[in-house]
């Protein structure tokens, strides 16, 4: 038995040494090895250009070795590797017009570590994602929108000034009287047409440094002004009088009209100079001095109430209730599509949604940013909120630079819990929109009118939702400065009430301006009830905190939004 066991026991042994390659008389060209992987396969090669983080394909490899495990990697930060799948990183994307393909370098390691790395090349997609397009009628652009540029930028100077250089006038004695302060401020407002040529070439822009257009009028070379597209005021193509008892929101519903109301605004920051002028100090809620002629003693910031109120009044009344609509014969989406308006080499159908995207406010290639960029939270030093594309060393305020509402759509999506996409919504639809008509051998057929009208009301309903979720924003900083106040808290900032209550107000009241916006007429005046016309500052503080929250209510159900969202905006 003994015996047995032991030549059991050598015959393992022999088995295993031969296994191993070992013993004397093994034949090595017999051993079994572990073979390198021979290729890197990708299921994908390409992706959509302006596409951040987006996965390009699943990785995988050629091995002689059956049943073997793989791990991928790459050193490029441009790329991310998770198991088997390959991506962009978070918040990286290709643009197709900068290059239309790039390469990444995979390795590939076995069980054994044994590595294989080749060169990848990932194509990038090209797609409708800049807002240019060609002339049918020349070589050049059918692209036109400088009216809605200038209009953007007189508001940016109203606010510039406002903000900054109203004041050293006052000090200065540059203005000595309210009568000074008024007529400064309707200078950026209203202006005929003999006042423009008389001005608009020593009109300066300062609202930025490095803009290449430094004058008005080279942004512009015919008259252009603020007061004759204000709601109320352009003759045709409104959905309401709003000159002649519609209005609502401020006061009693009929009281002011919106180019009242703005009139207010100046009267009352005309009073303010008035009392710096005669020597007076005037006091907030605390007591404390007064040092912005733009902030109001009750709780109001009226350089934002002016500002916010222009991009609704204006800029968003004639987006949405004119060049966008289609509820007159001859305007907006039901414009020629044929003529050659002025030889200028666009049609008014092209010219009219170009103006309806103008007021938008956004760059010509707004996709290329992140939402970081244009929120000014992150990346690239020289795209925050504009970018000198063609690289002449200037920014073009006509295709380059992104205006306010083009803006808040971006940080609204960055700052949502619940992911929303006002800003890709709005530009895709623009973009395809101004592909239709570009496409169309003429006026519109039935069918391609529809889809116009479909792309418009996406458009639309995307910026709308960015700008109520704005409104969200501000209701709840409202809320918590009104909780810093009522706790008497050393956070709590006089100048960060009136600026949020204002910024709140100032694009609440432009809701209105939508033919097609959710909101009722009597939802919107009762959301004007709860806001009021100034902050509850004393007093029943919880009971107007709890009306804001009311008014957020009130939004988030008309606009179905996320109560996730309407709570942390």
């Amino acid at each position: 038995m003994e015996l047995k066991k032991t030549l059991i026991a050598s015959a393992i042994l022999s088995a295993m040494l031969t296994a191993c390659g070992g013993g004397s008389g093994s034949d090595s060209g017999s051993n079994p090895t572990n073979s390198a992987p021979t290729d890197i396969t990708l299921s994908s090669a390409s992706v959509d250009e302006n596409s951040a983080g987006a996965t390009i394909g699943q990785l995988s490899a050629t091995d002689a070795d059956s049943g073997e495990s793989f791990t991928f990697t790459t050193s490029d930060e441009r790329f991310v590797i998770d198991g088997t799948s390959l991506a962009l990183a978070e918040g990286l994307a290709l643009n197709y017009e900068t290059t239309s393909s790039t390469q990444v370098s995979v390795t590939v390691t076995d069980s054994a570590s044994n590595s294989y790395t080749k060169l990848l090349t990932i194509n990038v997609n090209d797609l409708l994602d800049t807002y240019q397009f060609d002339s049918r009628f020349n070589d050049g652009s059918s692209v036109s929108y400088s009216g809605q540029t200038a209009r953007h930028v007189l508001i940016a100077e109203l606010n510039a000034y406002i903000g900054g250089q109203l004041q050293s006038d006052v000090e200065t004695g540059v203005l000595t009287s309210k009568a000074d302060v008024v007529a400064k401020l309707k200078s950026f407002y209203i202006m005929t047409a003999e006042e423009y040529d008389l001005v608009a070439d020593s009109f300066p822009v300062t609202f930025i440094d490095g803009a290449e257009q430094t004058v008005l009028r080279t942004i512009s070379s015919s008259h252009k002004d603020l007061s004759g597209k204000i709601a109320g005021n352009d003759a045709t193509g409104q959905h309401k009088l709003w000159n002649d008892g519609e209005f609502a929101g401020w006061g009693a519903k009929g009281s002011t009209t919106p180019e009242q109301l703005v009139y207010t605004y100046f009267d009352m920051l005309g009073d303010h100079a008035q009392a710096y002028i005669d020597g007076g100090v005037r006091t907030d809620i605390n007591g404390d001095p007064i040092t912005s002629i733009y902030l109001t003693e009750d709780g109001r910031d009226l350089k934002q109430l002016v500002q916010k109120f222009l991009l609704m009044a204006v800029a968003y009344s004639q987006g949405v209730d004119d060049y966008l609509d289609s509820d007159l014969d001859g305007k907006g989406l039901l414009s020629d599509n044929v003529t050659n308006k002025d030889d200028k080499g666009y049609t008014t159908l092209e010219h009219t949604y170009d103006e309806g995207f103008g007021y938008f406010g956004a760059a010509q290639d707004y996709l290329d940013y992140s939402l970081e960029e244009l929120s000014g939270k992150g990346g690239r030093d020289d795209w925050q909120g504009q970018h000198d594309t063609n690289g002449d060393g200037a920014i073009d305020l006509m295709s380059e630079y992104n205006f306010g509402q083009s803006i808040n759509a971006a940080k609204r999506d960055l700052g949502a819990t619940v992911a929303t996409d006002f800003r890709s919504s709005a530009i895709n639809a623009f973009l395809a929109g101004r592909q239709i008509i570009t496409d169309a051998e003429g006026n519109l057929t039935d069918a391609e009118l529809a889809a116009l009208k479909d792309q418009a009301a996406i458009a639309v309903e995307a910026w709308e939702m960015a700008i109520v979720a704005t409104v969200v924003h501000y209701i709840n900083d409202t809320h918590a400065d009104l909780a810093d106040l009522a706790a008497a808290s050393a956070e709590f900032s006089y100048a960060d009430l009136a600026k949020h209550w204002s910024e709140m107000k100032g694009f609440a009241l432009g809701l209105q301006f939508n033919p097609n916006a959710a909101l009722t007429d009597a939802q919107f005046e009762q959301l004007h009830t709860l806001m009021g016309d100034m902050p509850v500052t004393s007093g029943d503080i919880a009971g107007y905190q709890a009306d804001l929250l009311s008014a957020r209510a009130l939004l988030a159900e008309a606009y179905g939004i996320h109560a996730d969202n309407a709570a942390n905006w």
